[in-house]
C-alpha cells in the first residue's frame, strides 16, 4: 500500500491511496472463512459449505468492505503520523472514466480531498480592553420580582360583581335563528372579559352578577373564528357561518388575586421556613436579582469577548473544501442557502478552533464532579422553567445523575459547555475587563 500527498493550497490537500492484492487478500480470506463457519445453506451441514460457494456468494462484498476499511485506516494513520488535523470528513474524488470493479480488479487507486486545520496564535494581553457591563439593581427591579412571585402564586376567588379583568362561566345560546336551524347552545363556557375585542360589549359584561344575562354580537366581541369555535364547542367551518346575537347567562364570576406577602408565600417560593420575615424575603429576592443580573452581564461579556477575539485573531480556513463538504453532507443541498449562511458558519468554526486551542495550550481539564454540578444546575433551571421552585438538593442530584447515565447527547453538551466556560475564563484573564455600571434599561438597549 502506498499513500502520496498533493497540496492544493496551504490548507487543502489530495491524498492518493494505492491498494494492491497483497494488502487485502489475507483479510478477505479470513472473513470468508468466518462466513463459512456460520453459513447455513440448504443441502449442506452447518459450517460445511464449500469455500468456493462462499466466495462466489460473498467474495465481492467482502473484498469491497475490507478495502474500504483498509483505506479509511490508512488515511487515519497517515494523518496521525504526519501530525495533520483534518476538518470535516475526507471527500472522495470520483473519476467518471475509471469506474471501480471490485469483482475483477486487483489493484485500486483512491483519491480524497481533505481540509487541514490551520495553525495560528492568540496574541492578547492586558492592553486589550473588553467592556463588562455591571447592571445596577434598583427598587423597580426588586418590586417587579416581588410582584411576579405574588402573581405566580396567586389564585382565583369567586366574587359577586364582575370587573373588567374577571372570568365568567355560564351558558351561551344563539338568540335568533331560521326556523329550519337548531340554535347553537353550549354549557360550561368560560369568557375572559379582557379578551373581548369590542369596547362597548366589554362594558356590557362588567358590573354584572350571577344570574344576569348579556346579549351581544359574537362576531364583534370575538372576531376570530377559531376562538368562536372553541367557545361554542363547534367546528371552525360552522363558526365561520355564525352570525347575529348570542345570550350569555352568568353562573359564576371569578377574579384572579395575587398572593399576599406573608409566610405562606415565603414558604412556596423558597421552601418551608427558609425565610421567616418580610425583610428576609426581600434580602433573598435581592440576592436572586444580583445572581440573575450577573448571569446576564456575563452572557453579554461572552458575546463581546467572542466578537473582540474574532476581530483580532485572524487565520484562513479551507473555504473551498468546507463548502464542498457542506454540499455533500446535506440531504437537499442548495448552494444559494449555503452561501447565505457561510460567513456565520466560518465565524462559528473559527471560534470553535480558538476555544480548542485555548483548551489545548492551557491544558484545561474538567472533572466528574464539575460535570455533575453543571448537570445539577441545568436540572434546577429546567425545574424553574416549569414553575417548580421548591425542590430538594437530593431530588435535583438524583434527576441530574439519571440524565447523565441515560442521555449521552446531553452529557456531551454539558461537557462542551464546561470546556467553553473554562476557555472563556482563561480569555478573561488574558485581557482587561473594562467595568461599566449601567441600569437595566441601558443594558437592554445594548442588544438593540
Amino acid at each position: 500500500m502506498n499513500i502520496s500527498r498533493e497540496n492544493i493550497d496551504n490548507l487543502s490537500i489530495i491524498l492518493k491511496v494505492e491498494v494492491e492484492k497483497a494488502d487485502y487478500e489475507e483479510k478477505v480470506e479470513k472473513v470468508l472463512r468466518d462466513y463459512r463457519k456460520k453459513a447455513n445453506l440448504k443441502g449442506f451441514r452447518p459450517g460445511m459449505v464449500p469455500i468456493g460457494i462462499i466466495r462466489k456468494m460473498f467474495g465481492t462484498a467482502a473484498k469491497a468492505d475490507e478495502i474500504n476499511k483498509l483505506v479509511s485506516e490508512s488515511i487515519t494513520n497517515y494523518l496521525t503520523e504526519n501530525s495533520i488535523t483534518n476538518m470535516g470528513e475526507p471527500i472522495p474524488i470520483e473519476n467518471s472514466d475509471e469506474k471501480i470493479d471490485f469483482e475483477r480488479q486487483e489493484k485500486f487507486e483512491f483519491k480524497f480531498e481533505l481540509g487541514i486545520e490551520p495553525e495560528f496564535e492568540i496574541k492578547l494581553s492586558k492592553k486589550n480592553k473588553v467592556p463588562f457591563y455591571e447592571i445596577t439593581p434598583d427598587e423597580k427591579i426588586r418590586n417587579e420580582y416581588i410582584e411576579n412571585y405574588k402573581r405566580r402564586y396567586g389564585n382565583f376567588i369567586t366574587v359577586d360583581i364582575s370587573g373588567e379583568s374577571d372570568i365568567l362561566k355560564g351558558i351561551i345560546e344563539q338568540v335568533k335563528v331560521d326556523s329550519s336551524d337548531t340554535p347553537v347552545r353550549a354549557e360550561g363556557v368560560t369568557i375572559a372579559i379582557n379578551v373581548i375585542d369590542d369596547k362597548e360589549i366589554k362594558k356590557e359584561f362588567t358590573g354584572k352578577k350571577v344570574g344576569d344575562a348579556v346579549i351581544f354580537d359574537i362576531k364583534k366581541a370575538i372576531p376570530n373564528n377559531s376562538e368562536i369555535a372553541g367557545l361554542l364547542k363547534i367546528t371552525k367551518e360552522k363558526a365561520e357561518k355564525i352570525e347575529g346575537d348570542f345570550r350569555f347567562t352568568i353562573e359564576q364570576i371569578q377574579r384572579f388575586v395575587s398572593a399576599e406577602l406573608n409566610q405562606e408565600l415565603f414558604d412556596m417560593v423558597y421552601g418551608k421556613d427558609v425565610v421567616k420575615s418580610e425583610e428576609e424575603f426581600i434580602a433573598k429576592v435581592e440576592e436572586e436579582i444580583s445572581a440573575n443580573l450577573n448571569e446576564e452581564s456575563n452572557f453579554k461579556l461572552s458575546l463581546d469577548l467572542k466578537k473582540y477575539v474574532l476581530d483580532r485573531v485572524k487565520f484562513d480556513l479551507p473555504e473551498t473544501f468546507l463548502k464542498k463538504w457542506m454540499l455533500k453532507n446535506q440531504e437537499n443541498p442548495e448552494e444559494e442557502q449555503i452561501d447565505k449562511y457561510f460567513g456565520n458558519f466560518l465565524d462559528d468554526l473559527r471560534w470553535q478552533l480558538i476555544i480548542k486551542k485555548i483548551i489545548r495550550d492551557n491544558q484545561i481539564k474538567i472533572t466528574e464532579e464539575e460535570v455533575i454540578k453543571e448537570a445539577e444546575e441545568a436540572t434546577r433551571y429546567k425545574f424553574h422553567q416549569y414553575g417548580i421552585f421548591y425542590v430538594t438538593d437530593e431530588q435535583v442530584s438524583n434527576f441530574a445523575l439519571d440524565m447523565l447515565k441515560k442521555n449521552e447527547d446531553e452529557t456531551r453538551k454539558i461537557m462542551n459547555r464546561l470546556y467553553e466556560k473554562k476557555a472563556l475564563d482563561t480569555l478573561k484573564e488574558m485581557v482587561t475587563l473594562d467595568a461599566k455600571k449601567v441600569s437595566l434599561e441601558e443594558f437592554d438597549n445594548l442588544f438593540k
